[in-house]
């Protein structure tokens, strides 16, 4: 039943803290089975990867990718992805809110035949009230949007099989929403749950700000339905201001006494349409971006070293 590979990726970015408590958890858990725990590490300034390479000088199973510069949560799996040796591989993040006990009921879901395992939150009482707000929105909104239904309260704390991860690995999108390349792909999916856990040591690195960016971020890789919505806007906007046109044509000509003239509704109409316009513009340019970013091919990120890869 262990006659198979498991590869571990954590990203980390400025997790010096977290990598010895992640490490006291994790390694007794996957070393029961033939393993590789991949760190990439995102661009850090601090002793993360100086810590991570003495790890890696007594234990030749822990390997090292470091970047040039810091490229991004959704790139560095990416890197990890196509580094990964594994029959199955699992992400993970390295502030312990990700329980690693829960391994082994990922690995029991896969060799029963589930191709992708998600680790579902059930509760999320260590969230503020605007964090567990903002994520049932954004699941919401982005399956509202998307034609491809993303999983609801799964972060990328999951468990591919070995042809989903050559399945991300063939696809070549600059724009990386993981969660929802991996959904798209249709691959049978199981559950496991667990109750999210306070982060260990430091600082979030995902504030609101950055949120908002992801959250936009994958609506615009994964639907066109911005686009669609921008023409209703538009459409009922004309609609309203045709609507304006009849309003003015006939009070003008039959209630002349009591027709008042002034600037307030020119001023709020000309705002009002202004403001969908600059929303139209906008949305159009989100995807006008998309298509520069995917026409320059660019690599998507720069190793600056690698230690047992």
């Amino acid at each position: 039943m262990n006659n198979f590979l498991l590869s571990v990726i954590v990203p980390v970015f400025n997790e010096q803290d977290n990598i010895q408590p992640l490490l006291r958890r994790l390694l007794p858990i996957i070393s029961t089975y033939q393993y590789e725990l991949i760190f990439v590490d995102d661009g850090s300034t601090d002793l993360t990867p100086k810590i991570i390479k003495e790890e890696a000088k007594k234990n030749k199973n822990i390997k090292l990718i470091s970047f040039q510069r810091n490229f991004g949560h959704q790139i560095a799996l990416t890197a990890g992805y196509q580094n990964a040796k594994g029959n199955c591989v699992i992400t993970l993040d390295s502030d312990l809110q990700d329980p690693p006990e829960i391994i082994k009921d990922m690995i029991i879901k896969w060799q029963k035949g589930a191709k992708i395992v998600y680790a579902q939150r059930k509760k999320r009482e260590v969230d503020s009230f605007l964090k567990k707000f903002t994520a049932q929105f954004f699941y919401k909104f982005i399956n509202f949007l998307s034609d491809t239904h993303i999983p609801d309260d799964v972060g990328d704390f999951r468990l591919l099989d070995r042809i989903v991860v050559d399945f991300i690995n063939n696809l070549h999108e600059q724009s990386r929403f993981l969660r929802g390349l991996v959904a798209w792909g249709g691959f049978p999916a199981q559950y496991v749950f667990f109750d999210r856990e306070k982060r260990f040591s430091g600082e979030t690195h995902y504030p609101f700000s950055k949120m908002l960016n992801f959250a936009l971020e994958g609506i615009v890789s994964f639907s066109t339905k911005p686009l669609l919505l921008a023409s209703y806007l538009g459409f009922i906007t004309g609609s309203i201001g045709f609507l304006g046109i009849i309003y003015a044509i006939v009070g003008k000509l039959f209630f002349t006494g009591y027709w008042v003239t002034g600037w307030t509704a020119l001023f709020v109409g000309i705002m009002f349409l202004g403001g969908v316009q600059l929303i139209t513009i906008g949305i159009i340019g989100e995807y006008i971006g998309k298509i520069y970013q995917e026409v320059q091919k660019k690599p998507l990120f720069l190793i600056k070293e690698t230690v047992n890869i």
